[in-house]
């Protein structure tokens, strides 16, 4: 890349992030600092950067600092403002601003466009952040701050070595699974209490999945029960519930063995697109029913929760690893329909630990996957019977079972 042309690019970065964060600013009307104001610091942060590498003069840097956050905090102390923007937040996006801009020069364009969006994001969401911490509750917080110690306080110092039988139970291992599972069901939690419990009966119902398609189907099941009007709604959310199980199990594996990914994506696509048409047209039946009322869903980082997922992981870690040695994939297999009967994570977890160590093949490791999402199904048909009544068990064991259908039609190809 010529070096005038990455001088522009850069600039013309630092331009784009400055309007970026100023357009959101500009639309308090009370702001001091709108969208020219935030352009013209994200460029003299590039510009300072430029000139301090160019002389070596690191305090060119903090003095664009200082003129940038000054400017706009002199602005607001000789006019202050009233509630709601008394100019903390923006003198702190000044700051930030200015800093991105730097980084721009320093190399870090990709970065500063991801953190401008995310803060942009952050300015723009104010009221439903403020409205989301009234309603987190004691419990709630209690939660959040025992996550936050557990994944970032006592993680590091978690002895990094296997023990056990076959070195299966590594601490360390054990509790980055524990961590991971409480923040993907975090974000659906999150996500659900931004909302206020409040919105779309299928995208509550989707994120209630998210963080757990047990009690989803549960609490729709019995809220549905002896109330044929309630039935087509509350088959659409049990169905929606259940396949995203399809694409959280994608997003561990993401994180923990991208390498399965290829094997498995096509695998969990079929289920989706095999049920997802039955979840649709159950509720374009029904779209004119009554509202069903959505669930209260609790908090997934509560630590005896993520303490017995710890336990039920490393029990089905050492149980997959022995009977793999003992009986070949069979033994897997056997595992993966009883831990399915309760949980898909903790055996979705091994399989990946399994692949990862050469012990199975990918193939393998999803169709183990796959005889327990399947197991899994089977509990959950059988709640809907049970709780809901054999008219609702009906409207979704089509979307259960064309899932499922998918899903062995599509692993055992592969198998073959």
């Amino acid at each position: 890349m010529p070096d005038h042309y990455a001088v522009s690019l850069s600039y013309l970065t630092s331009l784009a992030v400055g309007l970026l964060i100023g357009l959101e600013r500009e639309r308090h009307r009370e702001s001091k600092a709108g969208v020219r104001t935030f352009a013209l610091i994200a460029i003299l942060g590039t510009l300072c950067a430029m000139l301090g590498e160019k002389t070596d003069s690191p305090w060119m840097l903090a003095t664009g600092l200082v003129v940038s956050v000054g400017g706009v905090l002199a602005a607001y102390l000789s006019a202050p403002t009233s509630p709601p923007d008394q100019g903390t937040t923006t003198v702190m996006a000044s700051g930030l601003t200015y800093c991105l801009g730097a980084a721009v020069w320093l190399g870090y364009s990709g970065l500063v466009i991801a953190v401008a969006i995310v803060v942009t994001t952050l300015l723009h969401y104010k009221s439903q952040l403020e409205g989301f911490s009234v309603r987190l509750n004691q419990t709630d917080m209690a939660s959040l701050l025992q996550f936050a110690v557990l994944s970032l306080v006592i993680l590091p110092v978690v002895p990094n070595r296997g023990f056990g039988p076959y070195g299966a139970l590594n601490p360390y291992h054990l509790w980055m699974m524990v961590v991971l599972i409480s923040a993907v069901s975090l974000a659906g939690y999150v996500a659900w209490r931004l909302l206020g419990g409040k919105g779309p009966v299928l995208l509550l119902g989707a994120l209630g999945g998210l963080v757990s398609s047990t009690a989803t189907t549960l609490v729709y099941s019995r809220g549905a029960r002896g109330k044929p009007e309630l039935e087509g709604t509350a088959a659409t959310v049990i169905l929606l519930a259940n396949l995203v199980v399809l694409l959280r199990l994608s997003v561990l594996g993401a994180a923990v063995m991208p390498s399965i990914l290829p094997t498995m994506l096509p695998v969990m696509g079929a289920g989706l697109l095999a049920a997802l048409p039955i979840a649709w047209m159950t509720w374009r039946r029904h779209a004119e029913g009554p509202a069903l009322e959505n669930p209260e869903l609790t908090n997934p980082t509560d630590l005896p929760v993520a303490l017995g997922f710890g336990a039920a992981y490393a029990a089905v870690l050492v149980a997959a690893a022995w009977l793999n040695d003992l009986a070949g994939m069979a033994g897997v297999y056997a595992v993966a329909m009883v831990s399915g009967l309760t949980d898909v994570d903790a055996i979705s977890l091994s399989s990946y630990r399994l692949f990862g160590d050469g012990s199975i093949t990918a193939a393998g490791a999803v169709m183990t996957i796959v005889v327990a999402v399947c197991s899994n199904a089977v509990v959950k048909a059988t709640i809907v019977f049970v709780v809901g009544g054999r008219s609702l068990g009906m409207k979704c064991v089509a979307g259960f079972g064309a899932m499922v259908a998918a899903l062995l039609a599509v692993a055992l190809a592969m198998l073959a």
